[in-house]
This record gives structure tokens, sequence and C-alpha cells, in this order.
């Protein structure tokens, strides 16, 4: 039998030879290996080598097969060729990997020298000087949890995700900033039995125990918070900038003057559109839920907030600030009614007053408070006694029917109702003093992350309300 009915035995279907691949004086046939496009070789070597180049001279249409290569790669002259487009792949694939490699490298010395950053910081007490007349180390971090939640949310003014960058931010410089309080350590009483049955009592330490149960709880709301944001994903309503109204958000562009009064005058604040006919039933039950769950979160963070205050230590220079007599303090009527031997009622007496603001509201706090731990000191100085601490052991020795003492517990509830009615009320005097001269580094951690909790929660209630009243007012117009 001759080359050609050969190769047709031997050859698999849908193989063309290429012109070398026969040599009509050879006595047998040289089949050119191919290699499969799915195999792991198939990068390297996905294509048969021939001495005839698909860009060279047109040669019998027989010699050779009219389909593409199966890598659909074209074929060189020779294998040298192929070897220098080989090396040339291999480089650019060195480079590609090189250059990821830097890539990541810059990212880390970039996190690494923040992370240099925040610990100078620290040590310095933000005094770059070096002389030591920085703040304390419990103001600083109190300072930096404050100035990150700024740099993270302060520009988020929107029902939206976060920005991964900044997520991954929050929560990178946070777990470095919560740190701290893996060593404030108290040491507990633990039964331990020895092999021979003996027990013992020894002394395990363990988080000290106002972090042990408030720090947990603050990450758990953190991370419910991040949820809420995320779950605005895919929304039915979108924003508008001040003097940037789109044509398909004209209509809810009139929206801007009600929005106005009821944000007091934050003109900054982006316009919530939403659709001519409304949104949808889905839409308003998921925003009424997220709203319901934010509203929870703030109020256990505010919570928390407030115990944390409470137990902060009363710096000694507002001690010394308080005026003589809190008659003076709160005014004489106020303080006719305080004085009221039956028939206290501290709402009716807010209610009388007619609060036209939360800045009046805060400034008769502050009255409020400074007069009752007047009336407290009063009722303490027969004790020679100056620790803060000490006095309150010592409240529960006075007189419960003292002048002093009565009217410091009416001006506390009175202040109890005030700041509930007023739950957005800002810190008052005596909170920030607090604040500003603690050392304790714990409380000045769980203090100021419940603290921007607070007010996040607080903002996502009001983004909610506002999407919320855009939209009713709409159907209303429609009707």
């Amino acid at each position: 039998m001759d080359n050609s009915s050969n190769f047709d035995e031997i050859s698999e279907p849908g193989y063309r030879p290429s012109p070398s691949s026969l040599d009509q004086n050879d006595q047998s046939t040289v089949e050119t290996p191919v290699y499969s496009t799915m195999s792991g070789d198939s990068f390297m070597f996905g294509r048969t080598y021939s001495e005839t180049s698909a860009f060279s001279d047109p040669i019998d249409d027989n010699s050779y097969s009219s389909e593409p290569s199966p890598s659909h790669w074209p074929v060189t002259k020779s294998g040298a060729q192929n070897q220098a487009i080989f090396g040339r792949l291999e480089m650019k694939q060195q480079k590609q990997v090189v250059d990821d490699k830097l890539d990541d490298q810059e990212s880390v010395d970039l996190e690494l020298e923040t992370m240099k950053e925040r610990f100078s910081k620290l040590l310095l007490g933000e005094d770059m000087s070096g002389s030591g007349k920085g703040v304390c180390t419990a103001v600083t971090i109190s300072n930096a949890i404050t100035n990150l939640y700024a740099t993270v949310f302060g520009q988020n003014l929107r029902l939206e995700p976060l920005k991964p960058e900044k997520k991954s931010m929050w929560k990178r410089e946070m777990d470095c900033l919560l740190s701290v309080c893996d060593y404030i350590v108290e040491f507990i009483p633990k039964s331990h039995n020895l092999r021979d049955g003996t027990a013992l009592e020894v002394m395990e330490s363990r988080p000290r125990s106002d972090i042990y149960i408030n720090l947990p709880a603050l990450t758990k709301l953190d991370a419910m918070l991040i949820e809420v944001l995320d779950s605005f994903q895919d929304r039915e309503f979108w924003y508008a900038e001040q003097g940037s109204m789109s044509s398909n958000s004209t209509r809810s562009g009139s929206f801007r003057r009600v929005i106005i009064q009821r944000k007091e005058e934050k003109w900054w604040v982006p316009v919530p559109c939403v659709p001519p006919d409304g949104l949808s039933e889905k839409s308003r039950k998921h925003l009424r839920h997220k709203r319901d769950c934010a509203y929870q979160i703030h109020k256990a963070a505010m919570a928390i907030n407030s115990s944390i205050l409470t137990e902060m230590e009363i710096p000694h220079s507002y001690m010394a600030s308080l005026p003589k007599s809190g008659r003076a303090s709160l005014g004489d009527t106020i303080y006719r009614y305080l004085c009221t031997a039956d028939g206290f009622s501290p709402d009716h007496l807010l209610d009388c007053l007619n609060l036209a603001s939360e800045h009046e509201a805060l400034e008769l706090a502050d009255r409020v408070e400074a007069s009752m731990y007047t009336w407290r000191r009063k009722a303490c100085l027969s004790h020679s006694k100056s620790s803060w601490d000490l006095v309150k052991d010592l409240m529960s020795d006075i007189d419960r029917t003292d002048k002093n003492h009565v009217l410091a517990e009416r001006a506390e509830t009175l202040l109890f109702c005030l700041k509930q009615r007023y739950p957005e009320l800002s810190q008052t005097s005596l909170d920030t003093c607090k604040i500003q001269y603690n050392r304790d580094v714990g409380q000045a951690t769980l203090e100021s992350y419940s603290r921007v909790l607070e007010g996040l929660a607080f903002n996502i209630v009001a983004w909610i309300e506002d999407v919320l009243f855009v939209d009713k007012s709409v159907r209303i117009q429609d009707q």
C-alpha cells in the first residue's frame, strides 16, 4: 500500500498533514504530535510544528488543512521562533506576578505607616513636640475613635452601603483601638481541685466587669448598624444634591423646603427622591423595619453611654465651679415648684416651661444638673471626705427628710424626664467635663465607642424618616 493509504489508516479523524509531514522518497510516514488544548501543557505547546508559515505563499490546497488551529494561534516558521514567543509570554507572566507582589507590598507598607502614625500619636498624647505636654492616654483614645468615626462616616449622609475601603478601614482601626481592652483585667476567685481532691481557691484574670459586659454588646451593635446600611444596596429611592436636581427628580425637589424645616436648615444633607407613584409596599415595609432596628440600637447604645458616664468620677474643677445655691442656678420659678410639698410632677413642669428648641432644653439640663450636685454637696458638708466615690457611699446615711436631699432627688427626676423627652439631646457640661478629665482608659474607650454608635444609629433613623416623609408627601399629592 502506498504512503497515502498508510497515512489514512493511522491518522486521526480531522487531521491534515503539513507539507513537511510526508516525504515522498522516505519509506515511513512521520506524524507530527498534536497537544490537546485542554491539557496542562497546552499553554506552552498549543501548536504543531511546521516548516510552512500561515503567512507564507499559498501552496497546494490539498497539502494542508484550511481549518484554523485548535488553539487559534498562527503557525510560525521554526521552533526557535516558537521558543522566543514562549519566552516572551513567560516574561510577561513573571512581570505581572512581580507587579502584583509590588502592589500588595505597597498596600501593606501604607497600612503599616498608618498604624505607626496612630501608635505614635497615642504615645505622644497628640503632642507632636514630644515635650510631654500632651493629653492623657484615655483622652487620646477617645479622640482617636471620634476622629475615625468622622473619617469613615462623616461624608456618608445617605442610606447606602459603606464603600469597601471605608468598611475595611473602620474594622481594621477599631480592632486596633479596642485591643487595649484585652489587657484591662481584674482578678476573681476560682475554685481549683488538686489530684488528691484538695480544693484550692486561686485568682483568675478576666476582662474588667464593665468591659466584659459592655464591649461585646457594642461590637454586636456595630455589626448590626453596618448590616442595616448594607441592606440598602438595591433601593427604589435616590438622592439629589442641592442645586443639581435631575429631570427625573424634579417632582421630589419641591420637598427641599419641608426637609429643611425638619432638619433645622441642614442644607448639606442630600434630598431623598422617590418615583412619581411613591415607593412600593415592600420597600416601605423594609424601611420601617430597618428604622425600628436602628431605633432599638440607638436606645441600647445611649443606655450604655449613660451608664459609663454615670460611673465616671466627677472632676474637682466641675465641683469647684458649682454655684453656692441651687436656687441661683435654676431661677425662682423652677425652685418654687421644686419646693412644693405635695404633687410634684416633672412632666407638668416641663409642659409649663414650654421649651421651644433643643438648645433651650440643653441649657435647662445644665442648670438642673448643676443645682442637683450643689444640693448634694450641701447635704454632705458634715462629712470631711473629698472623694466623690466616698460621697456616693455616704448618701445612704443622710436623712431622707433633709431639704437639700429632697431637692436633689427632685432635680434628678426632672433631669431624667428632660432627657427622655429629648432623647437626641447633646451632652451636658458635666458629661463633657467628665470626658475631658477622665483618666480611665477602659471607660474612655467604652464611652467614645458607644457615643459614635449612638450618633450613627440616630442618623440612620433620621435618614429613613426623611425618605418615608417624602414618600408620604408624594402619595398625598397624587390623591
